[in-house]
């Protein structure tokens, strides 16, 4: 899509969001790769990433608001796990394509031919960038307003889409080069009643331990017990 396309097809995802911009803009910076700005010869700061930046932060606002008003028994540890869970970056994926966003985002040539539209860190990033945008233009009232819309109405959806074994792994890959690892064997027990033991470990130091009946469920309780350990200390 060229960058300096009529602004009728932009007023298509306005429509969608129910979010007119004073300053479109934003709009398009909010949906710049910076493919795109590389290939363009323009400067990295011209893309998305700054606005990502601050709709990120802003999304975890919201959501940490909205968790803790909900749930005002629920300690800090599991509010934490409760929040990571809607804010990872499949879930964002799954609520960009929700609006369709990738088919307004400006990608470089390369990014387009590999599929980028489809992927998920892009639709994630440019998802929290639309944040950023919305709210720069419009303020916190119709950032929230969108949060609540696309992300918050859907917090049952967002929560259940990964299992702790997948959730642990997105963890430990955001921090950059670090190995996740499981070491499971059976316990001594009857045939009928066996039990195994995972040993789940980051760069080779020994994180959490699950008992279960099964290799997997062993795994699960590892990946849920270093969720909360991991979680518990952001």
């Amino acid at each position: 899509m060229p960058f300096d396309e009529s602004l009728e097809r932009l007023k298509g995802l306005e429509q969608r969001i129910g979010y007119s911009f004073s300053d479109t803009a934003l709009l398009r910076t909010a949906l710049m790769h910076p493919s795109y700005s590389s290939e363009q010869g323009l400067d990295r700061s011209r893309s998305n990433q700054r606005l990502e930046f601050l709709g990120d932060a802003i999304l975890e606002g919201v959501v940490s608001d909205y968790l803790y008003r909900e749930h005002p028994t629920v300690e800090e540890g599991e509010l934490t796990r409760l929040r990571a869970s809607l804010v990872f970056e499949t879930a964002l994926a799954v609520c960009a394509k929700d609006i369709g966003l990738g088919e307004y985002l400006f990608l470089g040539k390369g990014e387009e031919r590999s599929g980028g539209r489809e992927k998920n860190s892009i639709l994630s990033d440019a998802f929290e960038a639309l944040i950023g945008a919305v709210f720069l233009d419009g303020g916190v009232g119709p950032a929230k307003q969108f949060i609540y819309d696309f992300v918050i109405n859907d917090i049952d959806e967002m929560s259940l889409l990964k299992d702790d074994k997948s959730r642990i792994q997105e963890f430990v890959q955001r921090e950059g080069g670090r190995k996740l690892r499981y070491e499971t064997d059976a316990l001594k027990g009857p045939d009928h009643d066996k039990l195994f033991r995972s040993e789940l470990y980051i760069d080779d130091r020994l994180i959490s331990e699950g008992i279960g009946h099964s290799k997997k469920s062993a795994e699960q309780e590892a990946a849920k017990a270093a969720l909360r350990l991991l979680c518990a200390g952001k």
